[in-house]
């Protein structure tokens, strides 16, 4: 059982805002999992793996694949109060669920 948080890189950003939407994609995506779902990450050690990816079009791609697959995932679009214009695709997270199925999603995709 994994999380997967995919950081677009393309975008210009200080650290602390891709922390910061990083947190909003992985909450975000905790909150529609299931909660059986939740017991079993969570009793694993609720692992997370931060991933960088790079283009609106290829994060958005990812984030219909895990929908496609039912999996529990959450596109973080900013509000635009600090650092980007609203409506900016900065994040994405996936899971929790089954390393093996997040994999056929991103398992290609480097560390961030």
């Amino acid at each position: 059982m994994k999380q997967v948080i995919l950081v677009r890189t393309d975008v210009k950003m200080s650290v602390g805002k891709k922390v910061a939407q990083a947190c909003h994609a992985s909450v975000g995506a905790v909150l529609v999992a299931d909660e059986k779902t939740l017991d079993s990450w969570n009793n694993k050690g609720a692992k997370k793996i931060a991933l960088k990816i790079s283009g609106e079009n290829t994060i958005r791609d990812l984030y219909h694949k895990a929908k496609k697959m039912r999996l529990p995932c959450f596109l973080v679009a900013d509000a635009g109060l600090t650092e980007l214009d609203a409506g900016t695709i900065t994040a994405l997270a996936i899971g929790p669920s089954d390393d093996g199925k997040i994999d056929k999603i991103t398992g290609d995709i480097k560390l961030l």
